[in-house]
C-alpha cells in the first residue's frame, strides 16, 4: 500500500505511534503506546490546539505552513504530558468531499467447482475486485467534478463479505464451489490532498505510517467484524465536513462526506450577531453545553433552524444512495464536535426526512464516546468528549495494521499495491 511504511516488516517492534487528527477547527494529537501482547493501544498523552481560520477549507488543507505550526503545538503538548521526547511514526486522518469510500463486489464463476480454491486463484479474484473498484471511484469523481484528470490513490481497504454459492464464509481457501462473490470496501483520496498531508508530516519530522479516511476510522472503532446482525449509520460532524459511514450486516458498505460542519453554524452566529468568529464559536459552544440563559438559547436555536434543515438535507442526499436496494439501519451513532448542537439531533428525529428514505422505523440516535473503543485504553483521563472519537478511531486502525494476521487481509494489502492507476 502506498502509505504503509516498510517498518511493518518488523511491526511487532513498534511501541509508540502518534494519532493525528487534522480537523478544520482543532488539531488533536494522541501519543499511543502499543501493547502488542494484549493487542491494545494505551493513550498516554493528548494535545489539542485550535486551528487558525484559513488553515483548512471543507476538511482539506489550504495552508500547509499554518497547519504545521498548529500540529507541532498539539504534538508538543501530547509529548510533554506523556513524558515521551520523540515519536517516530504517525497515522493521520483525512477528510473532504473528494475522499470516496465504497464497497465493490465481484462475482466469479469457477470453471471447475470440484477443485479447491487455492492461494493463486484467490489472489487473482481479489486483484480483479480492486481494479474494478478503482475504475468505479475514478468515474464517480470525474462525474462529480467534471474533470477526468484528477489523480486518486487508494488509502484504506477491508474485505466486507465473502460468499461461495451463496454461503457466507470468512476464508475461502480450501473450499469448493462454483460461484464466488467477494466484496471489498475501498477508500480513495485525491493525490493533491495526500501530498499535503505527506508534506505536513515531513515538516514535523515524523515518519508517515498510514493516511486514513476518517469515516472509515470512526466506523472501525466499534468492533463489529463478524457480527452479521450489526447495522448502523455513523455520522461524524466535524468543523468543515460531515462524514458518514454505513455498516450493514457486519460489513462496511460505504462512506460519504459533504462540506457542511460546525464552522457553518459559527459563521451564521458571527453574521447574525455582528461578532467575530472567535466570539461566535464561544457562544455556539455555550449553547451546545446548555450554558446560555433561556432567552439567548432560544434565539440561537432559531438562528440555527435553517442551517439544521440544510445539514439534514445533506444527510438525506448522502444516504439516498444506500437506500436504493435495501432498508437503512435504524441505529445512528454520532460523534464529532458539531454533533453536540441540539438542533442536529432534533433534526435527525424528525419524521419528514425518515419518510423520504427507506427506514423501517424511526432511527435511534446514540452518541459515540471514547470508551466505546474496546481496543484503546485512555490513561490520560482527558478523552471524554465525542470530538475525541475520531483520533481514537485512528489509533484503533494502527492496531489493525500492527496485529493483522488474517490471510485475506494480507492478500488484500498486496493487491492494493498492484492496482493499475491511470
Amino acid at each position: 500500500m502506498t502509505f504503509i511504511s516498510k517498518i511493518f516488516s518488523g511491526r511487532r517492534r513498534l511501541k509508540l505511534i502518534l494519532a493525528l487528527d487534522i480537523g478544520t477547527e482543532v488539531i488533536k494529537a494522541l501519543v499511543v503506546k502499543i501493547d502488542n501482547e494484549n493487542k491494545k493501544g494505551v493513550v498516554i498523552g493528548s494535545g489539542k490546539v485550535k486551528q487558525q481560520f484559513g488553515n483548512m477549507q471543507s476538511g482539506a488543507v489550504s495552508d500547509i505552513s499554518g497547519v504545521v505550526k498548529v500540529a507541532r503545538e498539539a504534538i508538543d503538548i501530547a509529548k510533554k504530558k506523556s513524558g515521551v521526547k520523540k515519536i517516530k511514526y504517525a497515522i493521520v486522518g483525512i477528510a473532504g468531499e473528494l475522499v470516496k469510500g465504497t464497497t465493490t463486489t465481484v462475482h466469479y464463476e469457477r470453471v471447475d467447482s470440484e477443485v479447491k480454491i487455492g492461494m493463486s486463484e484467490l489472489k487473482d479474484i481479489i486483484q480483479k475486485v480492486q481494479q474494478k473498484a478503482y475504475e468505479r471511484i475514478q468515474k464517480q469523481i470525474a462525474w462529480e467534478t467534471n474533470q477526468t484528470n484528477i489523480d486518486i490513490k487508494l488509502i484504506n481497504a477491508a474485505i466486507s463479505d465473502v460468499r461461495i454459492d451463496g454461503y457466507r464464509i470468512t476464508n475461502p481457501l480450501g473450499f469448493q464451489g462454483h460461484n464466488v462473490s467477494i466484496s471489498v470496501f475501498n477508500a480513495y483520496a485525491p493525490t493533491i490532498h495526500l501530498g499535503a498531508i505527506e508534506t505536513i508530516v515531513n515538516e514535523l519530522g515524523i515518519g508517515l505510517v498510514n493516511i486514513a479516511a476518517e469515516p472509515y476510522a470512526v466506523a472501525r472503532l466499534v468492533d463489529f467484524e463478524g457480527d452479521l446482525n450489526f447495522n448502523a449509520i455513523f455520522i461524524d460532524v466535524g468543523g468543515g465536513t460531515t462524514d458518514i459511514a454505513v455498516v450493514r450486516n457486519g460489513g462496511l458498505e460505504g462512506t460519504k462526506m459533504f462540506a457542511l460542519g460546525g464552522r457553518a453554524f459559527t459563521k451564521r452566529l458571527s453574521q447574525e450577531l455582528g461578532v467575530d468568529l472567535d466570539k461566535a464559536e464561544q457562544i455556539k459552544i455555550g449553547y451546545s453545553l446548555g450554558k446560555l440563559n433561556k432567552v439567548d438559547s432560544q434565539k440561537v436555536e432559531k438562528l440555527f433552524e435553517e442551517d439544521c434543515r440544510i445539514w439534514l438535507g445533506g444527510i438525506s442526499l448522502a444516504l439516498s444512495e444506500f437506500s436504493q436496494n435495501d432498508l437503512l439501519p435504524t441505529k445512528i451513532l454520532m460523534c464529532g464536535g458539531g454533533s453536540g448542537l441540539p438542533g442536529i439531533k432534533k433534526a435527525l428525529l424528525t419524521q419528514e426526512w425518515v419518510d423520504e428514505l427507506s427506514f423501517v422505523q424511526q432511527p435511534k440516535v446514540v452518541f459515540l464516546q471514547p470508551k466505546d473503543a474496546i481496543h484503546i485504553v485512555d490513561k490520560t483521563g482527558e478523552l471524554t468528549s465525542t470530538q475525541d472519537v475520531t483520533p481514537i478511531g485512528l489509533a484503533s486502525l494502527i492496531l489493525e495494521l500492527v496485529n493483522e494476521e488474517k490471510v485475506l487481509a494480507t492478500i488484500l494489502k498486496r493487491a492494493m499495491s498492484k492496482v493499475e492507476y491511470k
